[in-house]
């Protein structure tokens, strides 16, 4: 039987802002435990991690610059679901894209011939940087080098995002919803939550939580896979996937997870279970014709359709968890 939603989750106010509870949550949880017999997670025979990706402030509130449309409705349905399955769910795996200003797709790395900051959304193709369209304001000759590096790996195009994410800003943390669910999880099954940041360096864009999009520009390192976060999540028996945006962090990400695990053990494609009602993509910019590798939508779902095709599980928060 599914539990119920504890006392103090207001469905109502996922999608706002307002400082953590974390008296009353983990007093509540304690409770919690007691009354609905929730074991600590250490007892789990099937193991269970449900593995939240980028479902911050930044992504996850209607007023903040990067807004993912349907990010609060994803909330609200991760919520149910975590609430609803807390006793099977063993740990919380949750990711934080971390920014500042000056990264290489931000407005601050990049002026035209005027002198004048690229809008959001803008691409930044290798042709436009040879033609003088734009020059970036520092590391110019290796911005460059980036964005070769980058294109040729079929995936993107350098897409210039609104300032979002920022280290120390609001933006940054998770949606507080989000955060107390963390909290009480952790307290009720006696379990730390296991918090990575990614996207710090300055000259490859990160989407995935896992590596960047380039590992090395001119010569120098900028990036290399999480293994550590990859064997932690392989301890696990399944592995439940949410968060935004499903056209790019969380898409990268899993495409990352593939990829390793087809390198070392294609028997563990299996264990990832995609929830598909906890993601949404980034809507396509205005542009007509459309590029293809911009229709973030489409590129979504047929990235979606492969993961698929590879072995991993698409399910949705309302399908019960097994086994």
């Amino acid at each position: 039987m599914p539990l119920p939603l504890p006392a103090f989750h207001d469905e109502s106010r996922v999608g706002e802002l307002f400082l953590e509870r974390a008296a009353r949550v983990t007093d509540e949880a304690r409770r919690y435990a007691v009354e609905h017999q929730v074991r600590p997670a250490r007892e789990d025979r099937l193991r269970i991690a449900a593995f939240g990706i980028d479902t911050q402030v930044a992504f996850c509130h209607p007023e903040a610059s990067l807004f993912v449309p349907g990010a609060v409705e994803d909330s609200q349905r991760t919520l149910r679901w975590l609430y609803a399955n807390l006793n099977r769910i063993t740990g919380l795996v949750f990711s934080l894209d971390t920014h500042r200003v000056f990264q290489v797709f931000h407005p601050a790395w990049w002026r035209d011939a005027e002198g004048r900051p690229p809008p959001p959304l803008t691409p930044i193709t290798v042709a436009d940087l040879r033609a003088g369209k734009w020059r970036a304001t520092r590391f110019h000759e290796d911005s460059v080098a980036y964005c070769e590096r980058l294109e040729s790996t079929g995936r993107y195009v350098l897409t210039v995002w609104p300032f979002h994410a920022l280290l120390g800003g609001l933006s940054h943390a998770l949606l507080p919803a989000m955060m107390e669910a963390g909290l009480f999880h952790a307290v009720a099954r006696d379990t730390p939550t296991h918090i990575v940041q990614k996207g710090e360096e300055a000259l490859t864009e990160n989407y995935s939580v896992f590596s960047p999009e380039v590992m090395e520009v001119s010569g120098r390192k900028v990036g290399q896979f999480d293994q550590a976060l990859f064997e932690h999540l392989m301890t696990f028996d399944r592995v439940y996937v949410f968060g935004q945006a499903k056209s790019h962090c969380v898409l990268s990400t899993l495409m990352d997870l593939k990829k390793r695990i087809e390198e070392t053990d294609p028997s563990r494609m299996g264990r990832i279970h995609i929830l598909e009602d906890a993601m949404s993509p980034v809507p396509a910019p205005p542009l007509d014709p459309l590029p293809p590798g911009l229709d973030f939508p489409r590129v979504a779902q047929e990235g979606i359709r492969l993961l698929q095709e590879a072995g991993m599980k698409v399910v949705r928060t309302t399908d019960p968890i097994d086994g």
